[in-house]
């Protein structure tokens, strides 16, 4: 038996599908009935509404113990999708006590029921930090503490820890690091907020770079992974290395929009967070633009894929074909 948290969210959706078509025997946890539209969506999209009504939903929360004594009944495998995802600094609290609480009960009941395999999905937000002269992001980068990280990300890291401290008490383990994830529009958040913007003749784009997968891949890698005998690791989930202008151009080119025009340069984005943390500080508004997503979005750093591909021989599917096939399911 599998058990999935995070079901309800993109990848733990996604991954629901996958695993449904290959026949799983699936446990999901949902917070509420609302929060099932989005799965629900998902598989009618792909015209699978058959196959979702196998899975055998529990209403849990990986903050609530007592929910997850019913989830844990009889799992073999957890897939632990769920996470908190905001870059707005107000979040902290929130972020440390999903991100790395929420991880923590996971691994003990996983070590608690003798779960066979945990699979992870952290971030690439959770890598390690690069030395002056190198440029290329492994797994094997060592974390920093003394250089700026935002909120998720150290809470990501902290949730690792969690993950690292099953195994050494035998637990057996394996860490993902996705990429920016694109999948299915039906989610208006995230990744999805790309072509949302887009749509909208968004004007602006800079020229950082960051790496990008889809959701299909990030979903039979992990799969496989969970089957194979490989444990104890972490793997980079990346297809390419895009700017943020190509990535912006590609996604204007098969929605028919405009392209942005206006290069935003780092001292309009250190002007742009300052005005938005005084807005946020006067209005009692959300963060907008944080001053570590401000440098995130000019950062240059090239996130290496070696890893997995040697590991499971693995091909990525390219940015262009994931973008062209979300804009033809949801046109």
């Amino acid at each position: 038996m599998v058990l999935v948290t995070g079901g309800t969210g993109l990848v733990g959706a996604h991954l629901l599908l996958h695993l449904a078509e290959n026949d799983e025997n699936i446990v999901a946890i949902y917070r509420n009935e609302k929060t099932l539209e989005k799965p629900k969506a998902l598989f009618t999209q792909f015209q699978k509404e058959s196959l979702f009504s196998k899975i055998h939903w529990i209403k849990a929360d990986i903050l609530d113990i007592p929910s997850l004594e019913v989830a844990f009944q009889n799992i073999e495998f957890v897939y632990h999708c769920a996470a908190k995802i905001s870059f707005d600094p107000k979040d902290e609290t929130l972020l440390r006590k999903v991100n790395i609480e929420g991880t923590a009960n996971i691994v003990n009941f996983c070590i608690d029921r003798n779960v066979k395999k945990l699979c992870h999905v952290s971030s690439i937000a959770a890598l390690g930090d690069l030395k002056d002269f190198e440029i290329i992001v492994t797994e094997a980068m060592e974390w920093n503490p003394e250089m700026p990280h935002s909120d998720y990300a150290i809470t990501k890291y902290g949730a690792e820890m969690e993950v690292w401290r099953g195994q050494q008490e035998g637990l057996q383990v394996i860490i993902i690091n996705p990429g920016v994830i694109f999948g299915s529009m039906l989610w208006k958040t995230s990744s999805g907020e790309f072509f949302t913007k887009i749509k909208n003749n968004f004007p602006f784009y800079t020229n950082g770079c960051t790496g990008y997968v889809g959701v299909f891949d990030v979903v039979k890698i992990m799969s496989l992974l969970m089957k194979s005998d490989i444990a104890g690791e972490r793997f980079s989930l990346v297809s390419e290395n895009l700017s943020f202008k190509e990535i912006i151009f590609i996604l204007a080119d098969k929605m028919k929009a405009r392209k942005p025009s206006i290069e935003i340069k780092p001292w309009m984005t250190a002007i742009g967070w300052r005005l938005d943390w005084i807005i946020s500080v006067i209005c009692r508004t959300n963060r907008k633009l944080s001053n570590n997503t401000a440098q995130t979005i000019h950062s240059h750093e090239i996130i290496s894929n070696d890893k997995i591909k040697n590991a499971l021989n693995y091909k990525f599917q390219s940015i262009d074909e994931v973008i062209t096939q979300i804009v033809s399911k949801n046109q």
